[in-house]
């Protein structure tokens, strides 16, 4: 009464870094959390480089239109 062995590929594994075995969509599933963490760690150290750009543009803008607007006005710059 001997069982027919199975020929079924044991399930693929990999080590954390604590040395648990994980299963492989485990081991990706965590890489992909990784990479988001890492993507949104990058876009919080540009967005405040970015906000200064515009708001140095929106400022140089609003200098020059009131600039124009003074010397329509014939009023002294403000310098």
């Amino acid at each position: 009464m001997n069982q027919p062995q199975t020929d079924l590929a044991p399930r693929p594994t990999d080590l954390d870094r604590e040395g648990t075995a994980m299963l492989l969509h485990e081991a990706l599933a965590r890489s992909r959390q990784q990479e988001a963490v890492e993507a949104a760690r990058r876009y919080a150290l540009a967005r405040p480089l970015a906000a200064g750009r515009t708001w140095s543009r929106i400022a140089r803008f609003a200098a020059r239109r009131a600039a124009s607007a003074r010397a329509a006005a014939g009023t002294a710059p403000l310098d």
